[in-house]
């Protein structure tokens, strides 16, 4: 897996061994940053959720994102994403916090221009994990959320205040991009 574009581009990622990750492919890696050059307003503060390997971080901070905080439980991807940071040089522009989902999004207390989620497949209760990231304090009026999962999943059109703004499908993945949205 390489780094698509910017100013680490080529760059080799290394993938964790010995823990189910799914990298996001680099079609899929590159739709959801086509999607995002269109909707996102700003790239200052990326949050990468689920980070496995760290690649849609790296890939962000590559595209010139400033700051990029990655979140995984697994001891062995956070050791991964700090090295895949060093190696690209990305390393001053990043934190790597080593703990679930949920207790980040229980500390976290910054808004975010970008967010990322790409749980395992086999995770079925992302939706509620959506639903506590929107009715979060990480969530401001121009920020998006990139949703990654099986096609198998159907994700809801809005939880809180975020509302689905489009969704594509790349082979066996999804990308749902959701976007704060006024509710009737």
């Amino acid at each position: 897996m390489r780094v698509i574009t910017g100013k680490a581009k080529g760059h080799l990622l290394k993938v964790p061994k010995g823990v189910y990750v799914r990298p996001a492919t680099d079609l899929v890696r590159g739709a959801i940053f086509s999607i995002l050059e269109n909707n996102a307003a700003s790239w200052s503060r990326v949050l990468d959720l689920y980070a496995g390997s760290g690649a849609l971080g790296i890939e962000a901070l590559s595209r010139g994102a400033d700051w990029v905080d990655f979140v995984d439980r697994e001891r062995r991807c956070c050791g991964i994403i700090k090295q895949n940071l060093e190696k690209t040089k990305l390393d001053a522009n990043a934190h790597v916090y080593c703990c679930s989902v949920t207790r980040a999004l229980s500390f976290l207390d910054k808004e975010y221009s970008i967010i990322l989620m790409d749980p395992p497949y086999a995770d079925l209760s992302i939706g509620n994990a959506v639903e506590q990231l929107a009715s979060s304090r990480l969530v401001g009026l121009d920020t998006v959320v990139v949703v990654t999962h099986s096609p198998k999943l159907a994700l809801n059109s809005s939880y809180g205040l975020l509302s689905l703004l489009k969704e594509h499908r790349h082979g066996d993945s999804c990308i749902s991009i959701y976007r704060r949205g006024e509710r009737a």
